[in-house]
């Protein structure tokens, strides 16, 4: 018998970084989670020139105001991402360390070794868009969210964490484990893809990810480079979950956010 679409969202609930209250309505384990070549998968786009004085990375404060706001994309709303996204890496695992900057970039989560990060999650506004209130629960869940993550480094640590992801796309090809909020997962493959792009480097991957022994679900990241900023975005939308449809990650926000990085 299929399971409920309820059931099938629960058992993504861990590669889409739900927040508290949409863990908390699929399992007991839910927690609160706390905070820690352009358009190519390929990651060759070109880096900073070697010759520039070496950046000092930007503080959690300096990247906040970087981060998208309200009336910044037209069509989306922007929230904290405080109740919506990790905080700390330690809560997002994999069972091949090469892996982990993917799955810390799916999080929001800096994929570089620094403590300078910020997020937030920029969502189609329904209210704008359109002609009547959700009637249940899945057209409720029927938005595309974006998590957009932060990151700063000192020197070529952001040349370094871009070398991370990049090489963790081609590690990890034949997928990985992955454990977070008290749910396991299983990506089955990685693969890499065009993305948006821009800024000084950009990488785009796929990851198709086991949908509880029902079929696979395709989640997609893409990882930009501006001098020594890092930004991440990943998208879900919960009702396509629910089918195991794949969501694209929309260009405006990630031109948008983009854009504001110095």
């Amino acid at each position: 018998m299929k399971r409920s679409w309820g059931a099938r969202l629960c058992a993504v609930t861990v590669v889409s970084t739900l927040s508290l209250a949409l863990i908390s309505g699929c399992s007991s384990d839910g927690s609160k989670k706390d905070k820690g070549s352009k358009g190519s998968g390929s990651g060759t786009g070109s880096a900073a020139s070697s010759s520039a004085p070496a950046a000092a990375a930007l503080t959690a404060a300096e990247l906040e105001k970087l981060l998208l706001a309200q009336g910044e994309v037209k069509g989306y709303k922007v929230a904290s991402g405080d109740d919506t996204l990790p905080k700390s890496k330690a809560e997002v695992k994999t069972d091949k360390a090469a892996c982990d900057p993917l799955a810390w970039a799916t999080a929001a989560l800096a994929p570089g070794d620094t403590d300078a990060n910020a997020s937030n999650t920029v969502s189609e506004d329904k209210a704008s868009s359109a002609t009547k209130s959700p009637a249940d629960l899945a057209e409720a869940f029927n938005i595309d969210m974006t998590f957009v993550g932060l990151s700063s480094y000192a020197g070529d640590g952001a040349e370094k964490a871009m070398k991370a992801v990049s090489d963790g796309v081609t590690a990890c090809a034949g997928g990985y484990g992955l454990a977070a909020g008290g749910e396991k997962s299983k990506v089955t493959k990685v693969t890499s893809e065009k993305g948006t792009g821009g800024g000084d480097e950009a990488i785009a991957f796929a990851e198709d990810v086991d949908m509880d022994g029902e079929g696979t679900a395709t989640f997609h990241t893409e990882v930009i480079r501006k001098g020594n900023t890092i930004a991440t975005f990943y998208t879900v939308n919960f009702a396509a979950l629910a089918g195991g449809d794949k969501t694209e990650i929309p260009a405006a926000v990630v031109q948008a956010q983009v854009a504001k990085l110095k």
